[in-house]
């Protein structure tokens, strides 16, 4: 497992699932295993030779102003609760505070000093 401070996952979010799934199939040779949830599937991307998925992608609808079609990063931090408590005084914000997400971990949504956004989370125990 990668350590505190490394990204950990990626993300695609997209209003075009399978054209998505189709263009990296077809170009990076990933393969696709569908996670069923309650808000629609998700994707987890698979690349040959690697043990468990790579990243995933998610249906994201243009919505409320927010972007779609982009990537979005998380990084593994080995406290969340202690990375989060000192966000504000270094200059940055917490947009989402920390969720749990079962058997995957809890996670939390940060702008950093300069307005950069990322993903921060504590892996759950494999």
């Amino acid at each position: 497992m990668p350590g505190h401070g490394t990204f950990y996952w990626n993300e695609l979010m997209t209003d075009d699932v399978e054209k998505a799934k189709a263009f990296y199939g077809d170009r990076l040779g990933w393969t696709f295993d569908v996670m069923p949830m309650s808000e629609g599937n998700y994707w987890l991307i698979r690349q040959e030779g690697v043990e468990g998925p790579v990243g995933g992608i998610m249906n994201w609808p243009a919505q409320n102003g927010m972007p779609t079609n982009y990537w979005f990063a998380y990084v593994h931090v080995d406290d969340l609760d202690d990375a989060l408590a000192g966000v504000a005084a270094a200059g940055g914000s917490v947009l989402r505070p920390a969720w749990e997400v079962p058997g995957v971990g809890r996670i939390a949504i940060v702008k950093d000093a300069v307005g950069a956004v990322l993903g921060w989370m504590t892996p759950a125990a494999m």
